[in-house]
C-alpha cells in the first residue's frame, strides 16, 4: 500500500489527525481577510464585462500577418477605446470593440481592411447587442437563486438545518471569493464565465455533502457515550474523509489546470481562460470551504444545544476523573502497591496448591462417588 493510502487508512481509524475543529477559528479569520480582499477589489476594480454584456462588435479577419499586439493598436486607434484582440488556430484574429453602433462598425470593419491589408468583404463583422447579456445574467441570477434554495431545503431533510445553514455560508464564500478573483485578475467576463460559476457549486458541495454524510453516521446515539464530544466527533470526520477530498480535488484540476495556463497561457487560447479561471479557483475554494469552514460551522452551531452541552460536562467530567485516577496510581505505586490491604493480610499463594485427601472418598465404589 502507497504511503498515501496508508496515512488515509490511520486518518479514518482516528490513529492519527489533526485538530481542524480547535483551530477553527485561525480558518475563519483566513476566509474572512481573503473574503474582505475579494470584496475590495471588486469593488475598486470591478468586473471586465464582456460584449455579451456591455454590447459592441465583433470582426473575424481571414489569415495574416500581421500580430496580434499590432492588431489591437490598429483596432483601438479606430473605434476610439480598448479593444480585444486573440489570434485564431487559422491564423485569423478576433478583434472585439465595445460599445459601437451599426454605423461605427462600419466605419472600423474599413479601416481595419486598410491597416491589416486584407480585403474588407473577407472580414466578418457581427453586432451583439447588451439586451442578449442581460438576459444570460438575469436567467444566471435565476438559476444560482434556484439552486441555493434546493440546496438549503435538501440538506435540511436530509440532515438538519444546522447542516444547510453551513453549506450556504461555504458556497456563499466560495462565489465571492471566485468573483473577487476574477476582478482582481482582469480576466474578461463572458458567458462561459457564468458557467464556470455555476458548475463550481455543485462540486463545492460535493466535498461539503460526504464529510456531512460521514459526521451524520458517527453522531448516532451521540449522547449515550461519555467518551467523544460533537467537535471531536465532527474532527474525526473531517480527518476520515481528508485523503478523499484532496484526491478528488487534485485530479478535478489537473485538466481545469491544463486548460488555464497551457491551453489559455501557452498556447494563447484566450477564450479557455473565462471557464477555466472560474473553474481553478472555484473548485480549490470548494475543497477550502467543506474542511476549513462547513464542518467547523457546524459543530460550532451544534455545540450550542443543551444536549450537546450536556454532553460536553459529561465527558470533561469524565476525562477528569480518569485523570484523578491515573494520578492516584502513580503517586500510590512504589513499596506497598496494595495500601488498602490491612497489614496483616495472609500473602498470597504462589505456585501449585495441593488439596488434601478427603477421608474414605469413594470408598468401595470403582466410580469413586460418594452414596
Amino acid at each position: 500500500m502507497s504511503k498515501l493510502g496508508t496515512l488515509g487508512v490511520r486518518l479514518h481509524r482516528g490513529e492519527v489527525g489533526y485538530d481542524f475543529v480547535g483551530k477553527r477559528f485561525i480558518w475563519y479569520g483566513v476566509s474572512i481577510l481573503i473574503t474582505v480582499l475579494a470584496i475590495v477589489g471588486l469593488a475598486g476594480r470591478g468586473l471586465n464585462m464582456g460584449i455579451e454584456f456591455q454590447g459592441g462588435a465583433v470582426f473575424t479577419t481571414p489569415k495574416t500577418s500581421v500580430t496580434a499586439s499590432q492588431a489591437e493598436t490598429y483596432a483601438e486607434e479606430a473605434a476610439g477605446h480598448d479593444a480585444i484582440v486573440q489570434e485564431l488556430g487559422s491564423g485569423g484574429l478576433r478583434i472585439q470593440v465595445s460599445g459601437v453602433d451599426t454605423a461605427k462598425s462600419d466605419e472600423i470593419k474599413q479601416q481595419l481592411s486598410q491597416d491589416l491589408k486584407v480585403d474588407a468583404d473577407d472580414i466578418n463583422a457581427d453586432l451583439v447587442g447588451p439586451s442578449w447579456g442581460d438576459q444570460i445574467a438575469n436567467k444566471a441570477w435565476q438559476g444560482l437563486g434556484i439552486f441555493l434554495v434546493l440546496v438549503v431545503i435538501y440538506l435540511a431533510i436530509a440532515f438538519e438545518w444546522r447542516m444547510a445553514v453551513a453549506a450556504f455560508v461555504a458556497l456563499i464564500h466560495d462565489i465571492t471569493i471566485t468573483v473577487g478573483i476574477y476582478a482582481l485578475v482582469g480576466f474578461e467576463v463572458t458567458p462561459g464565465t457564468v458557467i464556470g460559476l455555476l458548475t463550481i457549486l455543485g462540486y463545492s458541495l460535493y466535498d461539503t455533502v460526504v464529510v456531512f454524510d460521514s459526521l451524520k453516521e458517527q453522531t448516532k446515539d451521540l449522547t449515550k457515550q461519555t467518551r467523544w464530544t460533537y467537535s471531536e466527533v465532527a474532527n474525526r470526520s473531517i480527518n476520515g474523509t481528508l485523503v478523499r477530498s484532496i484526491n478528488t480535488t487534485v485530479v478535478a484540476l489537473l485538466p481545469v489546470a491544463g486548460l488555464l495556463f497551457i491551453g489559455g497561457g501557452v498556447l494563447g487560447a484566450g477564450m479557455l481562460n473565462d471557464i477555466s479561471l472560474s473553474l481553478f479557483v472555484g473548485l480549490a475554494a470548494g475543497a477550502y470551504s467543506s474542511i476549513f469552514i462547513a464542518t467547523p460551522l457546524v459543530a460550532d452551531l451544534k455545540e450550542r444545544e443543551p444536549q450537546m452541552k450536556a454532553l460536553k460536562k459529561r465527558v470533561l467530567a469524565k476525562r477528569a476523573q480518569s485523570t484523578d485516577r491515573d494520578t492516584a496510581d502513580q503517586d500510590g505505586a512504589g513499596d506497598e502497591p496494595y495500601g488498602d490491604e490491612p497489614e496483616d493480610a495472609t500473602p498470597a499463594v504462589v505456585g501449585p496448591r495441593n488439596q488434601p485427601a478427603t477421608r474414605n472418598r469413594g470408598r468401595g465404589r470403582p466410580s469413586g462417588k460418594r452414596r
